[in-house]
């Protein structure tokens, strides 16, 4: 029986792996065997940071709140205990997007946590 290479199925499967291993450094977008390496490793670390990412842009918009509610006499976790108890229910992104674009909309935010930790304060007194 005569022997069969395969021909245009390996080529297919050589140029998909080289054309997502474009603009890599050196042998790692031309060779095939390390490409196929880099290309393996590439999705490993854009799987793994798919999620990083949600961590990250947590942390950001934290910091972010907790610049904005110290301008106000408030720490972080003080601002956001004050929002629980005033029944304000907004997300970190959007009030890190309000801290950024609406600085008298956060102040406002921020003195109604201010009059809900107070009031809270007064009651358990």
């Amino acid at each position: 029986m005569a022997r069969v290479k395969g021909g245009p199925r390996a080529h297919a499967r050589h140029r998909k792996v080289i054309k997502a291993a474009k603009g890599y450094y050196g042998r790692r977008k031309n060779c095939f065997r390390t490409a196929v390496q880099a290309v393996e490793k590439a999705g490993q670390y854009a799987y793994r940071d798919r999620r990083t990412k949600k961590r990250n842009f947590r942390a950001l918009w934290i910091q972010r709140i907790n610049a904005a509610a110290r301008l106000h006499d408030l720490t972080y976790s003080t601002l956001m205990h004050g929002l629980k108890l005033s029944g304000i229910e907004l997300d970190r992104k959007s009030l890190s997007e309000i801290a950024i674009h609406d600085e008298k909309g956060f102040a406002a935010i921020a003195k109604q946590a201010q009059d809900a930790l107070a009031k809270a304060e007064k009651a358990a007194a």
